[in-house]
């Protein structure tokens, strides 16, 4: 089997440089939410040495002294840029795995050229389709396609591709690899290796397997066989069904009243919903929490958690959040500066798979509501309808004063073309 592994370069960057030509060659940045730390870097940003995580604050001299251009997150177009390039590529292969926002794995058998024809292919469909570079790697197995990737970003000379050769050639590359780097081993297992004298990709698979086994259980041994080259880890189609689902965010400003806090819960408990619905789903459990900013010395400190049943199972964004209101009302206790809240799904099952009870009758016209109210969504944008309890101005909000235009997602953004 040929997989490769796509990867898009500096994705979120990447993103913000897909709409404005002018950030061509400057280092840019994006922020974590309420503007906070440093979440992703173009190459350029890397290169001034502007660390993963460090504060905003911190760096603003740094930003200023090179011109850095700064971003707030922007969610909405990262993810409707993602299910474009996948679309993009996907339509291209046989079968593809789609592992996160900015990664996917596709499988190359039988693809005119051979792989690496096909994987060149592929990189110049997707930079013409949507602006974004993406590197591919290629091997027989995920974690060395996951190895070959690796290679591809740091040798500019083989341009965003490469086969993974066989034999003495392999060695030869995966002598050049961290160990830390190797897909499955990860920083704590690599300090751990090094204390032993293991440095590299190839000291690790020259191991004895049996040590290998009985150090790192059965799933570093996948990791082991992987790097042999026998397939350990298969080919997933189609995502697997989250068990919960989170929604949370920090505030944009300490909030202090029962009315604020309600309508965050409110507007997280629709946006879980329309998840759990996304996926076919309907939840049993719902869960509460509040919490105050634990970094803030000198002010009372707060955070508690409720969950309650929901019964029977469903996907109503209405009941949910007002579930999740009742619980808030228990939850609150005046005169703390809250932070932070969230609303958890729990017990999540596929839709008309649960128990049935005798005395709730389904309520087909409710489901239809909700079918409604995501497709005038997906058409015209989130929010477009929304729960009248998620309030207007939504005043706690998390802050994104540099945030880019939603240019895919929202007609009142659209990008403008003068000629």
């Amino acid at each position: 089997m040929d997989l490769a592994l796509m990867d898009c370069n500096n994705f979120y960057a990447s993103c913000e440089r897909a709409f404005d030509p002018r950030l061509a060659g400057r280092p840019v940045v994006v922020l974590s939410n309420n503007d906070g730390c440093v979440i992703a870097r173009s190459a350029e940003a890397k290169a001034l040495g502007v660390p993963m995580g460090a504060p905003e604050f911190k760096c603003r001299a740094l930003f200023a002294r090179h011109g850095v251009a700064v971003f707030s997150s922007n969610y909405a177009l990262y993810g409707d840029m993602s299910a474009r390039v996948m679309a993009t590529a996907g339509a291209m292969v046989p079968r593809m795995e789609v592992y996160s926002i900015d990664e996917a794995f596709l499988e190359f058998a039988g693809l005119e050229g051979g792989p690496e024809a096909a994987a060149r292919r592929v990189r110049e469909a997707v930079l013409r389709a949507t602006g974004i570079p993406v590197s591919l790697g290629m091997g027989p197995t995920k974690t060395l396609a996951k190895a070959a990737n690796k290679m591809a970003k740091k040798d500019p000379s083989l341009g965003g591709v490469l086969l993974l050769p066989r034999g003495r050639a392999r060695e030869e590359l995966l002598a050049r690899l961290d160990v830390e780097d190797v897909w499955g081993v990860g920083p704590r297992r690599g300090r751990w290796l090094k204390a032993r004298g293991v440095t590299t990709a190839l000291d690790f698979m020259r191991l004895p397997r049996e040590r290998v086994h009985k150090k790192m259980t059965v799933t570093g041994l996948h990791t082991w066989l992987e790097l042999h080259g026998t397939p350990c880890i298969p080919l997933e189609l189609a995502p697997r069904p989250k068990q919960s689902i989170v929604s949370s965010r920090s505030f944009g400003r300490p909030v202090t009243s029962m009315e604020h806090l309600r309508e965050a819960v409110f507007a997280y408990a629709s946006r879980a919903a329309e998840k759990l619905r996304a996926q076919g789903g309907v939840a049993s459990g719902v869960l509460v929490w509040v919490q105050t900013n634990r970094f803030k010395e000198g002010e009372p400190q707060y955070s508690a958690a409720l969950s309650q049943a929901l019964h029977p199972a469903t996907a109503r964004a209405g009941v949910i959040a007002q579930g999740g209101a009742r619980l808030l009302e228990r939850l609150y206790r005046p005169g703390f500066a809250y932070k932070k809240a969230g609303v958890m799904l729990t017990g999540i099952e596929p839709e008309g798979a649960g128990r049935l009870s005798l005395l709730d009758a389904p309520d087909p016209e409710a489901a239809a509501l909700s079918r409604v109210v995501d497709r005038v969504n997906a058409k015209w944008g989130r929010d477009a309808l929304f729960l009248g309890g998620c309030g207007v101005r939504r005043e706690w909000r998390m802050r994104q004063g540099m945030r880019s235009p939603r240019y895919t997602t929202a007609w009142s953004e659209l990008p403008v073309a003068r000629a």
